[in-house]
């Protein structure tokens, strides 16, 4: 087990700790308004915007408070009024980042939107929620004009840089209503903000949904207070050090200077509440980069601009492990911390980050509703290579069975986090609810148990080990598999640079365990018919896990199904499995 610097501070950070959540709280306030109105807020970068062809470019914290106010009058000149939704469809860039600041500010409901969504994602989204106003750049911009006459309540669209041209693809696309720079150029550089209560609707994200459409998670602008204990440990975040300043101060300031980048696209949780939001409450720069991912960007991104601090989902530190074994012979790296979430690291993944890279990676697991509620810290407890860690300060975690009741160590339950902390005070990290939806937030909890619907089991030492989602679950031969483990075994062979597990549909045994499998270019370049490869790979499995566990049947293809997220599509191939299946008389026609 890899040990803590500062030895095990868990259970005097529980003990310690007690939320402090005022009557009056708004995001844009601790995010931007209060780092502007500091001596130094000229110089103190908020954002560092780069990308391919563009020129590197830092925008200070009175920049990005005097564009969101300008923003904000324009957007209230637009009509739109406290509680309104403005949909942001944007990449990393500052212009996002004012656009956040400026809808909190007003009081509006913040509703971010992937630029990796089709039309039709699109328009369920702005539909249901009943979005007033959307701002959008050239990523997206054709899409929104694909479905703009079918959402009704939509009154205007906002285009940043070459969308508000009509110059997309060509000219292909029609211009947005209105011009991002036209309608802010001449606004005042100054604006009173609403004053919200803590309980107040800030942002309005859809999650993924792994069947039906999509849920809006309504967040409140207190849960960026309950995430900040889970950023602090998982970043070890900037010099922090408990027994120095105590267990948990509000602000603690850097002791070297720190700057945070992740792929993470702001337009999800991971991105928005885990990177850009708590980099700005503590007055950071975060790099804006607009591009694609790849191993070499993300290093050369780490090396060019000096970073500290990261948020890195397992699919990219894979792809990085596979591309640059050895790191540091081709970069120079600042890296103090790295926090993971989304999948398991597993232990390859785990050992790479501390011997190549020189940090143990912090994983972390949350979700929309309830994001940064358990993970690991390096810095305050020791972490164990492949845990999802332990309930973070604030937060009482726990393992259920189907009702409601903890389960004994070792046994696999569902995740949940209960609505009040280990002192009886409110958890400010849940969200308000779903979006016209009672029902689907009822079906969330059990008595005042939140539950996640991802499976694990606890050992003695209070370690919470991932098992799965549920419905990625399955029995083959009678056995239970999850398919983290089996994954994580298949990417330790150099061959393979991912892999996903799923059930086969079979006759006899109800299920086979099968393989996805995406080759490295090395190996895909001698794979031949691939006959010896799946034998060595089933070996490697076999000769590592349980008998039952190795996939009975490999495919290799060229890329996993991924979410926005970086999180892999079980289900997708789950379901060609099982269509496949039905075609060969395995499984009666749906």
């Amino acid at each position: 087990m890899a040990r803590s610097q500062h030895g095990d501070h868990y259970e005097a950070l529980h003990r310690q700790f007690r939320w402090a959540v005022p009557a009056q709280f708004n995001i844009a306030e601790v995010c931007c308004r209060r780092w502007a109105q500091a001596p130094d807020a000229a110089r103190r970068i908020a954002v560092l915007a780069d990308g391919p062809g563009l020129q590197a470019r830092a925008h200070s914290y009175a920049e990005l408070q005097q564009q969101a106010n300008r923003l904000s009058h324009a957007l209230a000149s637009l009509g739109v009024r406290r509680g309104d939704r403005v949909a942001i469809v944007l990449p990393q860039r500052f212009e996002t980042a004012v656009a956040y600041m400026a809808v909190l500010q007003m009081g509006a409901v913040a509703m971010p939107l992937s630029t990796l969504f089709g039309p039709e994602a699109l328009e369920f989204r702005l539909n249901d929620s009943a979005t007033a106003v959307l701002i959008c750049d050239d990523a997206s911009i054709t899409s929104v004009q694909n479905i703009r006459g079918s959402c009704e309540a939509l009154r205007h669209v906002i285009g940043v840089g070459d969308s508000s041209r009509g110059d997309v693809g060509g000219g292909a696309a029609q211009m947005a209503d209105l011009d991002y720079a036209a309608i802010t150029v001449g606004q005042p550089p100054h604006y009173t903000p609403v004053a919200t209560a803590a309980e107040d609707p800030a942002v309005l994200i859809y999650t993924s949904g792994t069947t039906g459409n999509p849920k809006g998670a309504l967040i409140p602008h207190r849960a960026l207070i309950g995430n900040l204990t889970g950023f602090i440990c998982s970043q070890n975040w900037f010099g922090f050090d408990p027994q120095a300043t105590g267990p948990m101060p509000a602000l603690p300031e850097p002791k070297m200077p720190s700057v945070f980048w992740s792929p993470a696209d702001w337009s999800w949780t991971g991105g928005l509440m885990d990177a850009l939001l708590p980099s700005l409450y503590f007055g950071r720069p975060i790099v804006a980069w607009n591009g694609r991912f790849s191993a070499q960007t993300a290093f050369e991104l780490l090396q060019t601009h000096q970073v500290t601090h990261t948020f890195l989902f397992p699919t990219a530190l894979k792809a990085m492990m596979k591309a640059y074994p050895q790191p540091k012979q081709q970069f120079r790296l600042r890296l103090q911390a790295i926090m993971s979430a989304g999948e398991a690291v597993g232990d390859a993944v785990f050992a790479y980050c501390q011997q190549q890279l020189g940090v143990t990676v912090n994983e972390m697991f949350g979700q929309t509703e309830v994001n940064y509620i358990v993970g690991n810290c390096s810095i305050f407890w020791p972490p164990k290579a492949g845990s999802m860690g332990k309930g973070y300060p604030g937060h009482r975690v726990a393992v259920i069975d189907e009702a409601g009741r903890e389960c004994p160590a070792d046994t696999v339950g569902e995740v949940a986090i209960h609505r009040l902390d280990v002192h009886g005070d409110p958890d400010p990290i849940f969200f308000l609810g779903y979006w016209k939806n009672e029902a689907g937030t009822r079906a969330k909890y059990t008595g005042d148990w939140c539950r996640t619907g991802d499976l694990a089991t606890r050992d003695a030492d209070g370690y919470l080990w991932y098992q799965g989602r549920a419905d990625d679950m399955f029995k083959a031969a009678g056995y239970r598999i999850g398919p983290g483990e089996i994954e994580n075994c298949l990417v330790k062979h150099p061959a393979v640079a991912n892999a996903a597990v799923v059930p086969k549909p079979d006759a006899e045994r109800g299920a086979l365990v099968k393989a996805y499998v995406v080759l490295t270019p090395e190996a895909r370049a001698v794979l031949g018919d691939g006959a010896a490869l799946v034998a060595e790979l089933q070996q490697h499995v076999r000769g590592k896990l349980a008998p039952y566990e190795y996939p009975k049947e490999i495919e290799f293809i060229d890329a996993l199904p991924m979410t926005t997220t970086g999180k892999v599509q079980r289900r997708v191939l789950r379901l060609q499995e099982e269509e496949r299946a039905r075609r060969a008389g395995v499984l009666p026609a749906a």
